[in-house]
């Protein structure tokens, strides 16, 4: 019998070993998609105890406390509430959750952050707490200290167009910053045309450009403002949540004349707005293609699904699931419109739901090309996905239909700066399969060869894929 979460953890033989500890460990976290706070970095922001950097806005953790019959006011805060009696409950919540990656994260997180390596259960609440608030009295956990601690050297947060991104600017002009912490370009308002939010956003990005925008027009043309204005301050990475993929093409005269229906409070259908939203993202990549930027697909999540909860808290609190909407005939035509044209930047692919991985696997393989090493990429395994069986179907995909070798690797996807021995949890993940098929004689046992994969999927190509740094 293994120790639990030795050295050795989740490597299954001697070969994974050397791989995980000679390779993967020493490489650097380009940390390419999270929901970090800038304004948290740029401030340096101390955190007051264990659950204000553990439990505050993480809905994975909210979720499974709800699952195990914790109160709504010890999983979100409020009615009086105390931070240590909502960490107890989040100890008195861990044991439910072996199996689920909740259980192994927040043991790493505990053991690489704070050299804290008691087993996470309510009868150990207290040790463990007074061992982490010694660590958040004392110095070196700011927010900075932690980002050190993990050795992440790019971080990319998540950015409306209409984002001053003074936080980002802050950072950038001090000296006693190592990471470079950037923008993401993340215009899903912009798309949105149906939501209750469009008309408020709208007013956000005229405030942002200076501009009215009062036809579909002189929103392409705010838009193109803010991608250049996201460009100057370092962006190389949109994103966009699509939680359904749309894909009904028409002129840009049809969708100014649905934007103009929607301006005037007139109904839109769900057709003409999929021809806007169409027209839309199409017009973004084309300028991310002209920017060089990468390009972010995450997919079919299914959001808000409680609507008494979602009236209650809001989005992204612990609601969501994955969806199951039309896929290949949408992603092919949106990726087949943009390559015609010559248009096509780097993108990358996530799908919330797992069944997807093989569809998108060999819809990559059609838009390869140009000398770029995996131009078009099957993204990490993400959200519901990032789990242990997760990781090793999307890596085992990719292997079967496409290259493994040319993976850009993990991101975080997350809201919280604890969260990195994510990297490490998928490291070891990749070095145990690369061992396994050594040992079964399905690869050769060239270690440095071997190696140098290892560090291309940790970091390397990352690096490469999205030239973060490059000039304007």
């Amino acid at each position: 019998m293994k120790p639990f979460m030795d050295e050795q953890f989740l490597l299954g033989n001697k070969v994974a070993e050397r791989l995980y500890h000679e390779y993967a460990a020493p490489m650097p976290i380009i940390d390419y998609h999270c929901h970090l706070d800038p304004k948290e970095i740029a401030e340096n922001k101390r955190f007051a105890n264990l659950t204000e950097a553990w439990l505050y806005g993480d809905h994975y953790k909210w979720r499974a406390m709800r699952a195990n019959g914790i109160e709504e006011s010890l999983v979100t805060g409020g009615e009086g509430a105390g931070d240590y009696e909502r960490f107890v409950a989040w100890t008195r919540t861990v044991p439910a959750t072996l199996g689920n990656p909740l259980y192994h994260w927040s043991h790493l997180e505990l053991r690489r952050l704070f050299g804290v390596e008691e087993i996470i259960r309510e009868d150990n609440a207290r040790a463990i707490w007074d061992r982490t608030q010694a660590c958040f009295d004392g110095e070196g956990y700011s927010v900075r200290d932690l980002i050190a601690k993990s050795r992440v050297e790019v971080i990319c947060t998540t950015d409306d167009p209409a984002d001053s991104l003074e936080y980002h600017a802050a950072i950038a002009d001090d000296a006693t910053i190592d990471t470079l912490v950037l923008p993401s370009f993340r215009p899903d308002k912009a798309l949105n045309l149906l939501a209750s939010t469009f008309r408020p956003w709208l007013e956000k990005l005229e405030a942002a450009t200076g501009a009215p925008i009062a036809d579909y027009d002189a929103l392409l043309t705010a838009l193109a403002s803010r991608v250049a204005y996201f460009h100057e301050r370092g962006c190389r990475v949109s994103d966009h949540a699509l939680d359904t993929v749309p894909f009904a093409p028409t002129t840009q005269e049809e969708a100014a004349a649905i934007f103009a229906k929607a301006l005037a409070g007139d109904a839109v259908s769900r057709e003409e707005a999929d021809k806007y939203r169409t027209y839309t993202l199409l017009q973004l990549g084309r300028w991310y293609s002209q920017r060089d930027w990468a390009m972010q697909l995450h997919i079919h999540a299914r959001r808000n699904n409680s609507s008494r909860m979602f009236a209650r808290l809001g989005p992204d609190t612990g609601f969501d699931s994955i969806g199951d909407g039309p896929l290949a005939d949408q992603i092919v035509g949106l990726l087949d419109t943009l390559d015609r044209e010559g248009a096509l930047p780097r993108t990358i692919l996530y799908s919330l739901n797992a069944g997807d991985n093989d569809v998108l696997a060999s819809i990559i393989g059609s838009f390869q090309g140009g000398g770029v090493p995996g131009k078009i990429q099957l993204g990490s395994a993400w959200w519901f996905n990032d789990t242990k069986d997760g990781m090793l179907a999307q890596m085992t995909t990719l292997a079967n239909i496409g290259l493994l070798g040319r993976f850009v690797g993990m991101l975080t996807d997350s809201r919280s700066f604890l969260s990195y021995t994510r990297h490490e949890y998928f490291r070891r993940i990749l070095c145990d399969v690369l061992g396994r098929w050594v040992e079964r004689g399905e690869a050769p046992g060239d270690i440095d060869w071997l190696g140098g994969i290892v560090r291309d999927i940790s970091y390397r190509n990352a690096k490469q894929y999205f030239k973060f740094g490059a000039g304007a």
